[in-house]
């Protein structure tokens, strides 16, 4: 595994990380939830990236169980605040102080720990000023119960606000986390320019685009049982890219994978690894299999003949508007 740090700080984190997003708690049974993880520690992952809306709270649980016997200082646990939890009553969602202060303590009970490595706002707030939202965070970093600060689908202009509030109050805002893969690349002509100017890293998501880069859609084929694409939330996630003209570049992709000793699932990881504003690559799993397999991304080089072969192939399917960043 190789490591990396993130932001403009002196953390380490591992540059494929393990994330339990649409799995623990919901998909995966709790044994086979384990055994993933368990596989990622095998493979040198010291990075997991949950959220307290996973599973309505279940998922953090789950980790926390998982993660129960391991050397706190030896991983990086990373959550998130922001979309609705609990019974959904007036104060259980959004970035108010009320609600990031209850929703850190709760994270830290399910994850079976004094504090986390990294909190971060899972979306931008709108209806609440962003100042009473990083005094909140900068309060929890004061009490030891976070160590950094970080943001997840932030836009450059947010990040670049969020950024002057924290230096103000003197804390460490040091991450992104958006959706960035060869088919989503919206957050490479603004997001990324302004996180370097902010010393923040991006923490990306879905680098294998849900499944669509394993080239195991076919256009004009059935899907798959059991994928991603068959689930109801999942489906709804992917339709954008499921289109017979995306599927068919997609294909065009595997020559290149082969060309390159990767599997299709590899050079996606590797691919998103070759930005220099990337710290880390989540991967999710529901099988143990899966983390062995796409961990072989960490440490790869891919030259520029092979970016540029990429870049060809998806050129009119790859999605660059900075527009399309998802805001709440």
């Amino acid at each position: 595994m190789e490591f990396r740090r993130l932001g403009r700080s002196g953390l380490n984190i591992s540059e494929i990380s393990y994330g339990n997003w649409l799995t623990h708690g919901s998909q995966v049974e709790e044994e086979q939830a384990q055994a993933c993880v368990r596989a990622a520690l095998d493979a040198g992952i010291t990075t997991f990236d949950t959220a307290d809306v996973y599973a309505n709270t279940k998922a953090e649980s789950v980790l926390g169980r998982a993660l129960a016997g391991e050397r706190r200082e030896s991983v990086e646990i990373f959550t998130k605040v922001f979309w609705p939890t609990g019974p959904g009553g007036p104060n259980d969602k959004g970035l108010g102080r009320k609600h990031i202060l209850e929703s850190a303590n709760a994270s830290l009970k399910r994850l079976q720990t004094d504090y986390v490595d990294l909190y971060q706002a899972h979306r931008f707030d709108r209806s609440v000023p962003l100042e009473e939202t990083m005094l909140a965070f900068a309060d929890l970093v004061r009490q030891g119960k976070v160590l950094y600060i970080g943001v997840s689908e932030w836009n450059a202009e947010q990040i670049t606000r969020g950024a002057a509030l924290a230096r103000e109050l003197n804390v460490p805002f040091i991450s992104n986390q958006p959706q960035y893969s060869m088919l989503w690349r919206v957050i490479e002509s603004q997001v990324v320019p302004a996180s370097e100017r902010e010393g923040v890293s991006q923490i990306v998501w879905s680098p294998i685009a849900q499944g669509v880069l394993t080239g195991k859609y076919l256009p004009g084929g059935e899907v798959p049982a059991g994928s991603r694409a068959t689930d109801e939330r999942g489906s709804k996630m992917i339709a954008n890219l499921m289109r017979d003209e995306v599927l068919t570049k997609v294909q065009e992709l595997k020559p290149i994978a082969e060309e390159a000793g990767l599997t299709m699932a590899q050079l996606a990881v590797a691919w998103v690894l070759q930005n220099p504003n990337v710290a880390s690559a989540i991967i999710g799993a529901s099988r143990p299999e899966q983390v062995h397999e796409n961990v072989k991304a960490a440490g790869v080089k891919l030259d520029a003949e092979v970016l540029e072969k990429i870049d060809k192939v998806l050129e009119g399917v790859a999605q660059t508007d900075p527009r399309l960043t998802v805001v709440a």
